[in-house]
C-alpha cells in the first residue's frame, strides 16, 4: 500500500478473527445505517464511501418488471418474484422457479445469458459438486437473468444484446438504481457483474437508502407498491432469495418476516428492517466472506434490533467456531462493530 493510498483509506475495523484468545486477523470495512426519508442515522468507517453493489442490487434490477405488471402479466406465485431478487444456491426448487418464468414468457434456459457454475448447495453443505457441465439455470443470478427477459418479451424489447449497457431494460434499471438510491445517473460508476449484466458502484449510504425504501416502500413515492411487493416476496419466501445453510436465509428468518437481507459478492451486505424504517449497507474492505455476517449482526445488535430469539437464532452465524483438519476448536470470528452518529441533519447523499 502506498503512502497515497493509506492517507485516503476510510474504513475500520468490523470483524476479528481470534486465536487462543489473541486477535490474529482484522477485516476492516464501513457501514451506513440511513431511515426511509434519507438521513444518515448512524455509521462506521466512511458511510458515503464508493462500493459496487454486486448482488445486493437485485431488487433494484427487478423493478421495472414489477412496475411494468410483468408480476400480473406471467402470473408469477410470490416465490418467483423472491427468485428474480435472489443469488439462489441452485436447488431443484429454485431451477424449478427460474424454468416456470421463462416458460411464462416463452423463453427457454438457452436465451440466459449469465454463464454456468456450479451450484451454491454444495459449497453451503460442504460438499464436493459433481464434474461439469451445469445447467445455466442452476447459476446464482438466473433468477435475475429470468425476470430480465421477461421484461424485455413485456415491453417488445430484443433480448439478444439485454445485457448492453445502452439497452432499453438496462436504462430502465439504471434509472430505478439513481433513483431510489438519491446518486444521479452520472455518477453511477459502472462495471461489469460476475454474470455478465451491468452492475454500479455508488455511495454506501445509497444503497442503505434503497433498503430503506424497501422496508418502508410508502416512502419511494409512485413506485412504493412494487417496492412493497419485492419487499414482501423476499421476506416471505427467503429460501429462494438464498439457500439452506446461507446468511441472507438465517438473518430474514431471525427477522421473521420484518427484515429484508440481500448479500453481494467482495463483502457487500444490505439489509432494510421494517419496523425502524432502516437500511443498513455494509462494505468489507478486503471482500472476506467470513466477515459478512459476523459484521451484520454486530450492526443489527449495536441497532437494538435483536431480541433474545433472533440473538439465539443468529448465535452461531454471530461468532463462527474455527477448527482445523482435525475439528479442534483453534478460534473464533467475532464483531468489533462500533456506529458512530453523524451530526444532525446528515443525509444519504
Amino acid at each position: 500500500m502506498d503512502t497515497t493510498t493509506r492517507t485516503r483509506w476510510p474504513h475500520v475495523p468490523l470483524v476479528v478473527v481470534e486465536r487462543g484468545g489473541t486477535v490474529e486477523s482484522v477485516h476492516a470495512g464501513s457501514v451506513a445505517v440511513v431511515d426511509a426519508d434519507g438521513r444518515l442515522v448512524a455509521g462506521a468507517g466512511d458511510p458515503r464511501t464508493l462500493a459496487y453493489t454486486r448482488s445486493a442490487l437485485k431488487p433494484l434490477q427487478a423493478l421495472p418488471f414489477v412496475l411494468a405488471g410483468g408480476v400480473e402479466r406471467y402470473r408469477l406465485a410470490l416465490h418467483e418474484l423472491a427468485v428474480i431478487c435472489a443469488s439462489h444456491s441452485g436447488e431443484a426448487k429454485h431451477q424449478a422457479a427460474v424454468l416456470a418464468i421463462l416458460g411464462r414468457a416463452g423463453l427457454s434456459p438457452a436465451d440466459l445469458q449469465c454463464g454456468a457454475h456450479a451450484p451454491l448447495v454444495y459449497d453451503a453443505c460442504r460438499q464436493i459438486p459433481p464434474p461439469p457441465p451445469y445447467p445455466v439455470v442452476a447459476n446464482n443470478c438466473s433468477g435475475k437473468h429470468a425476470g430480465m427477459l421477461a421484461c424485455c418479451t413485456l415491453n417488445g424489447w430484443p433480448i439478444a444484446d439485454y445485457l448492453d449497457p445502452d439497452h432499453p431494460l438496462q436504462a430502465a434499471i439504471r434509472s430505478a438504481v439513481a433513483r431510489h438510491t438519491g446518486t444521479p445517473e452520472a455518477d453511477l460508476v459502472r462495471g461489469i457483474d460476475g454474470c455478465s449484466a451491468p452492475n454500479y458502484a455508488l455511495p454506501l449510504a445509497g444503497l442503505a437508502l434503497a433498503y430503506a425504501r424497501l422496508a418502508a416502500p410508502g416512502a419511494g413515492g409512485t413506485d412504493g407498491p412494487a417496492l412493497g411487493a419485492i419487499a414482501g416476496a423476499m421476506s416471505t419466501h427467503p429460501d429462494y432469495v438464498s439457500g439452506e445453510r446461507r446468511g441472507d436465509l438465517a438473518l430474514m428468518r431471525a427477522g421473521r418476516g420484518a427484515w429484508i437481507a440481500k448479500v453481494g459478492a467482495e463483502g457487500v451486505q444490505a439489509i432494510g428492517l421494517k419496523r425502524q424504517r432502516l437500511g443498513i449497507a455494509i462494505k468489507i474492505a478486503d471482500g472476506a466472506t467470513r466477515a459478512i455476517a459476523p459484521a451484520a449482526i454486530g450492526v443489527l445488535e449495536a441497532l437494538g434490533a435483536l431480541d433474545d430469539d433472533a440473538r439465539a437464532d443468529l448465535s452461531a452465524w454471530a461468532s463462527p467456531v474455527l477448527h482445523n483438519a482435525r475439528r479442534t476448536a483453534v478460534g473464533r470470528i467475532r464483531s468489533c462493530v462500533v456506529l458512530d452518529n453523524p451530526a444532525p441533519g446528515g443525509d444519504a447523499r
